[in-house]
């Protein structure tokens, strides 16, 4: 078996070979950035239960913290995210005025004083906040989770409103790592996508980045948009690539106009195929390789000193990432957490996550209880979407079971590994190169709650 490791070097020789397994596999499956999803989420996890959690992590452990800013100056009508647009100032500050008030009721249910490792601010857009506001947000993380030596902290930012004095003033603050949105810089696909924003725009918010110190940039990119060819994908590499980004996200836009009503502005018409969208990940796959980054996991890619190919990969609700720390508490609305018990969600309107925060109480809406079949099967899944294999031998014996906990699942590879997309050794399994675009469709194999796939986008 080839198997197809978390950093690839060379251009792949088999895409003919997909294209024909495309009609059998591109179902729609989870990205799973959390296993179970979010979809599998209740209301069994209130308020009570989250503060028992809080209460019961070790004071000793550092955590991770994930601050959600549901606000754009603009509405892109690919983004899958809880946001909205917004242009009062005063709205903005009201809302860093509830993350303070959640994060002191967080700090009356913590066992001690615990440092945080990592900082992630997402959205929504961050860089939507005031440097007024900013400072406020900052004071009060640092209060209540003394930060580090050493923390990441990142942002999610769009350039279009990007500020040079924004980017000075999250510098003071430790900022260490930007992603910034660009998608595709093709005038065409940015008209149907409502997100018109020139290169030049993306070039100054990253030298404006370089110069205040901030020591790696991510640009997330997408295929699959309306209107956008092979030609597109390829066209925008070759411009922001000249830029050297530590890292790149490429992403297969995912149509779920179900979910994100504001998808529906888009022109379905005009979406590629299946077979299209294969082809520009592949030849944008091909592009990035050839000049000198590797593939991580499912969708980014990276230079070769970046921390993505140096340690052990995981991946949460931000996607791949280098955070070793098992606790992630989230603060704004519709955040998600993860503590050793298992997933808490804020609510996700604003409305009922302000009210709770008025009550005096902690504004969730919902999780999960973590189960150990849940702790035995994430595993399994997240080394599948990291690695591209696992070991099952070994993730069964750190949970006290043994190989057969998988007999049905291994029953069912056999399909997959007859059409050459997962090799199997005993109790090791692998993804091919042949079978990495369908990394998804393999992890699903082992996934004991996704049964609606209609509530998923895309597998390819």
């Amino acid at each position: 078996m080839t198997p197809s490791t978390p950093c690839e070097r060379h251009p792949d020789p088999i895409a003919s070979q997909r294209l024909r397994l495309l009609e059998r596999y591109d179902q729609r499956a989870p990205r799973y950035t959390s296993y179970p999803t979010a979809l599998d989420f209740g209301p069994a996890v209130d308020a009570q239960v989250y503060g028992d959690w809080l209460s019961a992590l070790d004071p000793a452990d550092p955590v991770s913290l994930y601050v959600h800013v549901p606000f754009c100056a603009r509405l892109c009508w690919y983004c899958g995210c809880n946001t909205r647009v917004v242009r009062k100032p005063e709205l903005i500050s009201d809302y860093v005025q509830g993350l303070i008030e959640e994060l002191i009721l967080v700090e009356r249910r913590l066992p001690g004083r615990m440092r945080a490792g990592a900082v992630h601010l997402g959205g929504g857009t961050p860089n939507m906040l005031s440097r007024d506001d900013l400072v406020r947000l900052f004071a009060a993380l640092r209060h209540v989770f003394p930060f580090r030596p050493g923390v990441e902290i990142s942002a999610e930012l769009d350039p279009g409103v990007l500020t040079e004095s924004w980017v000075k003033a999250a510098a003071f603050h430790g900022l260490t790592r930007a992603s910034l949105g660009v998608q595709d810089l093709a005038p065409h696909v940015q008209q149907a996508v409502n997100r018109v924003e020139p290169f030049e725009v993306v070039e100054r918010a990253v030298g404006w980045l370089r110069q205040a110190g901030v020591a790696s940039v991510n640009l997330d990119l997408m295929y699959g948009l309306p209107r956008q060819r092979q030609a597109d994908v390829v066209a925008t590499l070759d411009k922001v690539l000249t830029l050297r980004p530590e890292r790149i996200a490429l992403f297969g836009y995912a149509h779920v106009p179900w979910a994100r009503t504001h998808q529906k502005l888009i022109d379905a018409s005009a979406l590629a195929g299946a077979e299209e969208r294969l082809e520009q990940s592949l030849a944008a796959a091909e592009r990035l390789l050839a000049a000198g980054y590797v593939a991580v996991g499912l969708d980014h890619f990276a230079l070769p000193s970046d921390p993505l190919c140096q340690g052990a990969l995981r991946r949460n609700f931000q996607g791949y990432t280098s955070d070793p720390y098992p606790t992630l508490i989230g603060l704004g609305a519709s955040s998600i957490g993860r503590l050793p018990q298992g997933f808490v969600q804020n609510h996700v309107g604003e409305l009922a996550w302000r009210a709770d925060l008025d009550a005096g109480r902690l504004p969730v809406a919902r999780g999960l209880v973590l189960t150990d079949e849940d702790r035995l099967r994430g595993e399994v899944i997240e080394r599948l979407m990291c690695d591209g294999s696992v070991e099952l031998d070994a993730v069964a014996a750190r949970h006290g079971q043994d190989r057969s906990a998988f007999a049905a699942d291994l029953r069912r590879l056999a399909a997959l590994q007859a059409d050459g997309l997962v090799g199997v050794d005993g109790g090791r399994v692998v993804v091919t190169a042949l079978g990495r675009p369908f990394v998804r469709v393999v992890a699903q194999v082992f996934d004991r709650h996704s049964n609606v796939q209609q509530r998923f986008s895309r597998a390819v």
